[in-house]
C-alpha cells in the first residue's frame, strides 16, 4: 500500500518540490520532482533524486542519551532545563547559548529564537546560516532598509544578461542552473557572464568568464559603477526619485582605479574581457546579478553585496521583470531562519536589536519582560566565547560546527572545554555529537513537518512521509518542553506546529502599518490559518497580507523601500584586501566550496551510495605551474598535505588549469567520520566581515607539500570496518560494499596478519593472496561460497587498479571462474564491461560507458549521449563532463 505526499527537498536554497511515493510497510520511498512546484517544475538534482536512499535507520539517533547512556525524555529534558537554569543563576543570562541551523524548519527556528531572546533574555542564538548568507542580509539592510530579496526565479526567462558572481550554480544550485540553461536555449540574445576565480562547470553556458583575483569583487563593481556613469548609462530620474547617496558613492568608486587598465590589473583580468562585460552591462536593460558564497564568504562580503546592488540602483534595474540583484541562499530554510530572527543580531519577523521600538514591540507581542536588549555572539564569536569560558552551556541543533566552522580544531577544543554541551540531531555519530554531554533525538527529513522558505521568498511545506523513528521528536517540541521546565510554560503552550505558524504570521503583521513603520516581511494573512489549510498549504511568495492575498513575485516595483526616507541607499565602498594575505611562509590562497553530489558535512548524502562515486575523496585542485613548483606533478605525488597557521589536512591532488595560479581549491564536506585527515575547516582562518560577521571562507593563506607515505592501498568490503591504526583513511559507502582508501607512513610486520585480523569473516571459506615483499605489493581476496566478501590491494607506489570493476562484483551472488581468476589483477577479464568512474550520479553512468557509447554510435553532442544513456538528462550537472569526453 503506497501513498503520494508532496514535500520539499532538504538541501540547497532552490527549495525544490518533491512528490514522494511512500511505502510505509517497508520504510521506503520513491522520489520524483513535483511537476507543479514553482521552484523546479519537476526537476531534481542528483542529491534530491537520491533522497530515498537516505531514510534508512542505520546510524540514526533514536533515544535520548546522557553521557552515552540511553535515558527517558523526562530525564534528558529535566537535565537540560535545570542545567541551563543553574548556569544562568550562577553566571548570568549570557552564559548560555543556542546554535541553530538552516536545516531547522521555520516553526523550530521560531520557538528556539523566542526561548533564547524572548525569555532567557540573551541574544546568544546564532545559526550556521551565518556562514552562508549573513553578508547578503547586511547588504540588503544597508541598501533597502530591510532584508529583502527583490526578484524571483521567473526573472531568468525575462533577462537578457545574467551575471553569475561567486557561484558555481551548476553544482551548488543545479535546478536553477538548468532553468538558466533552458532560458538561454530559448533566447539567443541572453548572455551569460560568470565571475569566478575558478573555471567551474557553470562556465559551460558562459559567453564570458572573468577569472578575477580572489577578493577583488569590489574593485570590479566600483569600476562598473564609474564606467556606467562615464558612459551615460545610469538612470538619473530613478536616482533622483528613489535613491540617496549616489554622488558620494560615485566619488568613492573613482578613487584609485579610474581606467579600465588599472581595474583589469587589480582584478588580474584581460582588459578586453573587462571592457566587454562593462559594455554588455551598460547596454542591456534586463540584467540579473546572481551571487552566492564567493561574494558572501569574505571579510568584505557586505561591501561586495552593496557594490553589486549599487550598479542596479544606478541603472534603475531592480524590481522589474528580468532585472535585479539576487542572492542564491545556501540552505533549504536559511530564508525562514532570517524571517524568525535566527541570527544573533535579529529578532523575529525581520525586526532586530538596532531598534528599541522593535525590541519593545516583540516584547509586548510575546508578553515578555525579560527580552534581550542587545545582539548576542555571532557564530565565530560564540565558539570563541565557549573556548574562553564565557559561555558555559550551549545547545547545538541540527548542525556540525566541529567540521563546518573556520578554525575547526579550536571549535573542537571549545566544546571539549565546555561545561555543558547539548546536541539535537537525527544522526548519532558526528564530529559534534561525539563531544556532547546530552544527545536529543530529533526527527529527520521524511519525519519533520512544517514550513521552509527558499531563495525567492517562496514558503513551502515540508511534510512528514513516515511516523517518527524510535523516540525521535520534532525540534519545536523539544524546545517547548525545555522552555516549560524553565518556567516559561505560559508562553510555550504549543500542541502543534500550526499553532506556531499562526503566531509567527501574527507577529509579522503586528504593528506593521504606516503609523508604526512598514516592514517587508508580512504573512499576516495566515494568522488565523486552519489546520486543513496548513495541511494543504500551497507554495506562495511573501508578502501575503491584505494587500497581497496571493503573494507577490517582485518587490520595489514602485521604487519604494523600507528606509526612513523610503529611498534606497547607495553605499560608498572602499575596496579592502583580505585580512590575511599569502606570504613567504604561506604563499598560496585557499578557496573552498561545495561539490555536486554532497551536502554540508555528508551526514545525509553519504548514506546514498550513488552520491559517493563521483568525487569519493577529499581533494585539492592546483594549477599545473603550482603543482610543478611544489613537487606535486602527476609523476611526483598523488597526495598532499595542506597547512595553514590554524591546522592541516591531507587531500588527493587534482592538477587543473581551471584553477588560477597561486590559489588552491578544497571542498568542504569531509568529516572525521569519513576521512581521518580530511576536515577542511581546520585550515580556514577565523577572520570575519566586521558588518555581517560572516567568516572569510574563500581566502586563507596556506602552503602545500607532497605527502609521501610508505605505502598506498584500498579495501573493498561487504561489511563496514573499523580502521584506526592508519594515517590516511577515507570511508566511502558503495552499493552493497564499503570502500576504504588508505595510505600509511609505517608498514605492519605482516600484511597477511594485518589483513586477516581486519577482514576475516566467520563464514569465509576461501582466501586468495599475492605478496611481493621486494616491490612492497600485497593483494588478497576473501570469498564465501564464491561470493566476494572483501579485497585488499597494497602497493609501495600510487599505481593501483581502478576500483570500478572490483566494486561491481559485490552485486553478484556468485563469481564466475574468469572473475575469480582476475580478482587479484584488479582488471576486468576480456569482454567484461567496466563502467569506469561515475560521471552521472542521477543514473549511475560511468566514464568508460559514455566513452564506449560515443565511439560505437558516433555521437557528437551531449544531447545524443543523453538520448542513448540518460546521462545528463536529469539535473544536467554532469553535462560539462560529458562535453569534455566528447
Amino acid at each position: 500500500m503506497t501513498k503520494t505526499i508532496k514535500t520539499t527537498c532538504p538541501y540547497c536554497g532552490v527549495g525544490c518540490g518533491i512528490s514522494a511515493q511512500v511505502d510505509e510497510s517497508n520504510h521506503q520511498v520513491k522520489i520524483s520532482g513535483d511537476k507543479i512546484h514553482p521552484a523546479n517544475f519537476g526537476r531534481l538534482c542528483s542529491k534530491g533524486s537520491a533522497l530515498g536512499e537516505t531514510v534508512e535507520l542505520k546510524g540514526r539517533l533514536l533515544e535520548p542519551r546522557i553521557k552515552g547512556s540511553e535515558v527517558s525524555w523526562e530525564a534528558a529534558l529535566d537535565l537540560v532545563a535545570n542545567t541551563f537554569l543553574g548556569m544562568i543563576e550562577k553566571y548570568g543570562r549570557d552564559s548560555v547559548a543556542i546554535y541553530g541551523s538552516g536545516q531547522l524548519l521555520t516553526e523550530d527556528y521560531y520557538v528556539a529564537n523566542k526561548l533564547m531572546k524572548g525569555f532567557i533574555g540573551s541574544g546568544n542564538m546564532d545559526t550556521n546560516s551565518r556562514l552562508c548568507m549573513s553578508s547578503s542580509v547586511a547588504g540588503h539592510k544597508r541598501a533597502f532598509g530591510s532584508d529583502t530579496v527583490p526578484g524571483c526565479y521567473a526573472d531568468y526567462e525575462h533577462a537578457d544578461l545574467i551575471v553569475l558572481i561567486g557561484s558555481n550554480t551548476a553544482w551548488c544550485h543545479p535546478v536553477s542552473f538548468q532553468r538558466i540553461r533552458a532560458a538561454k536555449d530559448a533566447n539567443p540574445d541572453l548572455k551569460i557572464v560568470v565571475i569566478d576565480p575558478r573555471r567551474t562547470q557553470t562556465c559551460d553556458i558562459a559567453d564570458l568568464h572573468l577569472p578575477l583575483a580572489l577578493g577583488s569583487d569590489t574593485v570590479l563593481f566600483n569600476g562598473l559603477l564609474h564606467f556606467l556613469s562615464e558612459q551615460g548609462a545610469v538612470d538619473p530620474n530613478y536616482i533622483a526619485a528613489h535613491t540617496e547617496g549616489f554622488a558620494e558613492t560615485l566619488l568613492s568608486s573613482e578613487q584609485g582605479f579610474e581606467t579600465l587598465a588599472e581595474i583589469a590589473d587589480q582584478c588580474r583580468l584581460n582588459v578586453d574581457d573587462l571592457q566587454r562585460f562593462y559594455d554588455w552591462f551598460a547596454a542591456t536593460e534586463k540584467v540579473m546579478s546572481l551571487y552566492s558564497q564567493g561574494v558572501n564568504q569574505s571579510s568584505s562580503g557586505t561591501d561586495k553585496v552593496n557594490a553589486i546592488i549599487n550598479c542596479h540602483l544606478a541603472t534603475g534595474r531592480i524590481g522589474k521583470p528580468g532585472s535585479g540583484p539576487f542572492s542564491l541562499t545556501g540552505q533549504p530554510n536559511a530564508m525562514g531562519g532570517r524571517e524568525v530572527g535566527g541570527l544573533s543580531h535579529q529578532l523575529a519577523a525581520h525586526m532586530d536589536f538596532s531598534s528599541n521600538d522593535d525590541i519593545d514591540r516583540v516584547a509586548r507581542f510575546w508578553g515578555s519582560d525579560a527580552i534581550a536588549q542587545k545582539a548576542g555572539y555571532s557564530a565565530v564569536e560564540l565558539f570563541d566565547a565557549i573556548y574562553d569560558g564565557k559561555v558555559k552551556a550551549v545547545w547545538i541543533m541540527g548542525t556540525n560546527p566541529v567540521v563546518s566552522l573556520p578554525n575547526a580544531d579550536k571549535v573542537k577544543q571549545a566544546l571539549q572545554r565546555c561545561e555543558f554541551v547539548v546536541v539535537s540531531d537525527c544522526i548519532a555519530e558526528t564530529d559534534t555529537t561525539a563531544l556532547a554531554h546530552i544527545l536529543l533525538p530529533a526527527q529527520g527529513w521524511s519525519e519533520k513537518d512544517g514550513t521552509v522558505t527558499n531563495s525567492e521568498r517562496c514558503i513551502s511545506r515540508q511534510r512528514a512521509l513516515f511516523a517518527a523513528s524510535g523516540n525521535a521528536k520534532p525540534d519545536w517540541w523539544i524546545i517547548t518542553q525545555v522552555a516549560r521546565r524553565m518556567g516559561f510554560e505560559q508562553a510555550f503552550q504549543y500542541q502543534s506546529n500550526v499553532e506556531i505558524f499562526r503566531e509567527h504570521a501574527a507577529l509579522s503583521g503586528f504593528e506593521n502599518d504606516s503609523e508604526h513603520g512598514l516592514r517587508d516581511f508580512d504573512i499576516s494573512a495566515f494568522a488565523g490559518i486552519s489546520q486543513a489549510h496548513y495541511d494543504n498549504f500551497q507554495p506562495v511568495q511573501w508578502p501575503v497580507n491584505e494587500a497581497n492575498p496571493q503573494g507577490k513575485a517582485r518587490l520595489f516595483e514602485d521604487g519604494q523601500f523600507f528606509t526612513e526616507s523610503g529611498k534606497a541607499r547607495f553605499i560608498a565602498i572602499t575596496p579592502r584586501l583580505p585580512v590575511n594575505l599569502p606570504d613567504r611562509d604561506y604563499p598560496l590562497a585557499l578557496n573552498t566550496g561545495r561539490l555536486r553530489d554532497q551536502w554540508h558535512t555528508m551526514t545525509r548524502t553519504a548514506l546514498a551510495a550513488k552520491l559517493n562515486q563521483h568525487k569519493p575523496e577529499p581533494f585539492v585542485e592546483i594549477h599545473p605551474a603550482d603543482a610543478e613548483c611544489y613537487g606535486l606533478s602527476a609523476a611526483q605525488a598523488n597526495l598532499a598535505t595542506i597547512e595553514s597557521p590554524w591546522g592541516s589536512m591531507i587531500a588527493r591532488v587534482q592538477i587543473t588549469d581551471s584553477q588560477i595560479q597561486g590559489s588552491l581549491f578544497v571542498p568542504m564536506h569531509w568529516t572525521e567520520q569519513y576521512a581521518s585527515r580530511g576536515r577542511m575547516g581546520t585550515l580556514v582562518n577565523p577572520v570575519f566581515d566586521p558588518v555581517s560577521k560572516q567568516p572569510e571562507l574563500k581566502h586563507t593563506p596556506v602552503r602545500i607539500k607532497p605527502y609521501r607515505p610508505a605505502w598506498h592501498g584500498f579495501i573493498l568490503s561487504r561489511h563496514e570496518l573499523i580502521i584506526t591504526d592508519i594515517d590516511y583513511v577515507v570511508k566511502i559507502k558503495g552499493e552493497q560494499f564499503y570502500r576504504y582508501e588508505l595510505a600509511g607512513e609505517t608498514l605492519p610486520e605482516s600484511w597477511q596478519d594485518w589483513a586477516k585480523n581486519r577482514l576475516s569473516s566467520s563464514d569465509a571459506r576461501q582466501w586468495q593472496e599475492y605478496h611481493d615483499p621486494c616491490l612492497g605489493n600485497y593483494r588478497a581476496a576473501q570469498l564465501a561460497d564464491n561470493r566476494l566478501e572483501s579485497v585488499i590491494f597494497i602497493a609501495s607506489t600510487i599505481k593501483l587498479p581502478e576500483r570500478s570493476w572490483l566494486s561491481g562484483l559485490f552485486a553478484k551472488a556468485e563469481l564466475g571462474k574468469q572473475e575469480r581468476m582476475a580478482l587479484l589483477t584488479g582488471i576486468a577479464p576480456l569482454g567484461v564491461a567496466d563502467v569506469g568512474t561515475i560521471v552521472c550520479a542521477c543514473f549511475n553512468i560511468g566514464e568508460k560507458t559514455i566513452q564506449a557509447t560515443i565511439k560505437d554510435k558516433g555521437l557528437t553532442t551531449y544531447k545524443q549521449v543523453g538520448a542513448c544513456l540518460k546521462a545528463g538528462t536529469n539535473c544536467g550537472s554532469c553535462v560539462p563532463e560529458i562535453k569534455a569526453l566528447l
